[in-house]
């Protein structure tokens, strides 16, 4: 943090606020059975989180309808139940709450559709720091990371230099990277190491606890 006003901090939400594998595997799940298929073991459907929907049924199906009809069917279980389907991580809560009282503004960009990203933020206890939620559109137009952040930066009329990306997953840092933003890789979500390194994060932070002084 220079001189001035505090830098304004990007958070991704499943993997770095929340933990949200439950309710996404679920959904996953009953989209694929809706549609006729089978399954994947637990560990394979957590690749789900973090890509865009429809990038990861396009590996599944090949006729743009039918992905768009497994991202119905997963939305019609979001909606219903699976966004309540998530554990807050240890620690971040605090961690939100001190950045925002040390004067950040404090924003969250997510490639989940828009309208579910609100609505879990609005749940959250510390949901009232974040000034506004970036999300997909439900059409999935945009969805990618560097979009992403385009509209983070565009709504919030901000500088990429006065702006943080804090992420777990490859497409956090590729965003962050696209728009020349400093970034952070978060160690306790879905990514690890060894992808936010390959992806060129500039920072690694083990815990939440960790953030203020790397932000500083």
């Amino acid at each position: 943090m220079g001189a001035g006003t505090p830098d304004t901090l990007f958070f991704d939400l499943d993997g770095t606020l929340i933990d949200s594998a439950l309710g996404i595997t679920q959904c996953v799940a009953h989209a694929l059975t809706e549609m006729g298929k089978p399954v994947p073991p637990y560990a394979k459907l957590l690749r789900w989180i973090g890509p865009s929907l429809r990038i990861s049924f396009a590996a599944v199906f090949d006729d743009p309808a039918r992905i768009e009809q497994a991202v119905d069917y997963y939305r019609e279980r979001f909606d219903v139940v699976g966004w309540r389907e998530h554990e807050v991580y240890p620690g971040i809560g605090q961690v939100v709450q001190d950045l925002h009282a040390r004067g950040h503004r404090l924003a969250i960009v997510t490639a989940k559709n828009e309208p579910h990203a609100r609505r879990i933020v609005e749940h959250l206890p510390f949901g009232a720091c974040f000034d506004d939620v970036i999300g997909a559109t439900p059409d999935g137009s945009r969805s990618s990371k560097p979009d992403l952040v385009a509209e983070a930066l565009h709504r919030l009329q901000l500088a990429p230099a006065a702006c943080w990306m804090i992420g777990d997953r490859r497409m956090d840092i590729e965003g962050a990277r696209h728009h020349g933003i400093r970034n952070i890789g978060v160690l306790w979500g879905f990514g690890g190491a060894e992808e936010l390194q390959a992806a060129g994060a500039q920072h690694l932070a083990e815990a939440p606890e960790a953030l203020p002084a790397l932000i500083a």
